[in-house]
């Protein structure tokens, strides 16, 4: 019988389909929900070492097509009240993977430690926020740094680690590179767009921050390109984010190498106990009309396509 179930490193997904980080993953009962909504797996919000409320409003500039503009600032209540919310969302059968950032190596490691003690089934270190200052993507632009931070927490922990990557690099490849030579379960990629809005009358900025990150089908097509580049020269599972609204998107990222894919910003398309349903049963029809019979037969597909010209335009 055809199923969605996927492995992703030693955790067993019913199905592909996560939640984002920094997207409803603010409390247990939440997490729960979305749980119980169907995703495969949950991603917490971006959990620091110490209680940080964020920028002013405004944080959040709602754009064309689903898409938005961000800066909350990596608001969160510290590792140490979240670690009760774990416990919480522990009480549903769906992996819990726990976003995670520091200024230093020993802050990633003590909250790592915390986090995997309060249950969490995975860590995804959160490199890469595009407005998160000392704590943002000036860290996971720099591939040495990525790959000691992923090495001392490897160390420090038993359950699998992912690392979350920056498009706002000028390649992507050495930093995923250094991530799995220092034993990276997982990639997810991408994390939003630096991006900029001014109000023309006032001359303003429309975020608090000034700037920030970009995120829903504005960014689709680039995250699309980093998982396809990613898969030709990484060899560890490829966590496909940016821009997933539609089942149809969601075969974008398998067909590019991702084993798996994570939800955001199209949530706000519809209800998210909604979303989560919509994507599998999509997946799994076009799955059956092509006739496949397991999900890995398309993940990475473009590439061992003959008739592929991906050579003109590389």
């Amino acid at each position: 019988m055809l199923t969605l179930s996927t492995n992703l490193a030693t955790l067993q997904l019913k199905n592909p389909v996560m939640l984002a980080a920094g997207v409803l993953g603010i409390s247990g009962p939440v997490l729960k929900r979305v749980a119980n909504a169907g995703a495969g797996a949950v991603v917490t919000k971006s959990i620091g070492p110490e209680p940080r409320e964020g920028y002013n409003n405004p944080t959040v500039v709602p754009l064309n097509e689903f898409s938005c503009l961000n800066a909350v600032g990596l608001s969160n209540p510290g590792y140490l009240e979240f670690s009760k919310e774990i416990i919480l969302a522990k009480q549903e059968n769906v992996p819990i993977i726990v976003s995670i950032f520091g200024a230093d190596i020993d802050e990633f490691c003590t909250i790592a430690k915390k986090m995997e003690k309060s249950g969490a089934d995975a860590l995804e270190l959160n490199l890469s926020c595009p407005h998160g200052g000392k704590y943002g993507a000036s860290i996971g632009q720099d591939p040495q740094l990525s790959g000691e931070i992923v090495y001392a927490v490897k160390n420090t922990v038993q359950i699998p680690v992912f690392i979350k990557l920056t498009p706002n690099v000028t390649d992507l490849i050495p930093i995923a590179k250094s991530a799995e030579n220092n034993g990276a379960d997982a990639i997810t990629a991408i994390n939003t767009v630096r991006a900029m809005c001014i109000d023309i009358e006032t001359g303003q900025p429309l975020l608090s921050n000034a700037f920030g990150g970009l995120s829903g089908p504005a960014i689709k097509p680039i995250a699309i390109k980093h998982i396809y580049d990613l898969y030709k020269e990484v060899g560890i599972p490829l966590i496909g984010v940016g821009g997933i609204v539609s089942w149809e998107d969601a075969i974008e990222f398998f067909l590019a190498g991702a084993t798996a894919i994570q939800v955001g910003t199209g949530l706000l398309r519809t209800s998210f106990l909604d979303m989560f349903n919509e994507l599998t049963e999509g997946i799994l029809s076009y799955l059956r009309r092509k006739g496949y019979t397991r999900l890995e037969e398309i993940i990475g597909l473009t590439h061992r396509l003959k008739s592929y010209r991906g050579s003109l335009y590389e």
